[in-house]
Order: C-alpha cells, then structure tokens, then sequence
C-alpha cells in the first residue's frame, strides 16, 4: 500500500524560504509523475509543480520562477523549495502521484503540511 508522507511546513514571512519533503513508501516504482498539490481554505486544491522520472518539470504560472520540485529516487523522497513566498501561497500542501491522464492525482492523499505565510 502506497503511503505519502508530508512535512517541513511552518509560518514564514513574505519574502522567505521552505522546503517540503515527501517520503513514499509502498509500490511507487511504476509511476511516473509525482507532483506537489495545494488547498487554501474555501478554496479547491491544485496542482503547483509537477516532476517526471525522468527530471522533466512542470510548473503553475504562480510559483513559476519561485519553486523548485525534485525527486530523489533512490530516497524514494520528493522535494518542493519554495523561495520569495507570497501570503497567497499560504495553503496546505500535498504530495501524490500523478498520471497524465487524470492531473487530480492519485487515491494517495496524506495529511499534508501547512504553509503559512504573514505580510
């Protein structure tokens, strides 16, 4: 069974950094894409950057320049650094994975980890 595991959220001013992690667990070695979701409150979640096995990125226009996805394979971890963040970025982020015909995700959904960012 696949297990998605979220972490290294915080409050943070505007301007600052973080970076998430995502340990994996399970039979993950098949899927190609993992990606980095986000869900404000009252707001529905969507996908912020997307990574292929292969290296191959994929941002949203909003954090297109200020984040940075990765994998790490042999880890089985993936990573999201955020830089220059915004108040708007203030969300729960999620990891999943991804196949390119349903960009929704995966039935994989952790806990996620809270960002929040203050002006």
């Amino acid at each position: 069974q696949v297990q998605l595991v979220e972490s290294g959220g915080g409050l943070v001013q505007a301007g600052g950094s973080l970076r998430l992690s995502c340990a994996a667990s399970g039979n993950i070695f098949s899927i190609n894409t993992m990606g980095w979701y986000r869900q404000a409150p009252g707001k529905q979640r969507e996908l912020v950057a997307a990574i292929a096995i292969t290296g191959i990125t994929n941002y949203a226009g909003s954090v297109k320049g200020r984040f940075t996805i990765s994998r790490d394979n042999a880890k089985n971890t993936g990573y999201l650094q955020m830089n220059s963040l915004k108040p708007e970025d203030t969300a729960v982020y999620y990891c999943n994975l991804i196949q390119p015909y349903d960009l929704k995700g995966m039935d994989y959904w952790g806990k996620g980890t809270l960002v929040t960012v203050s002006s």
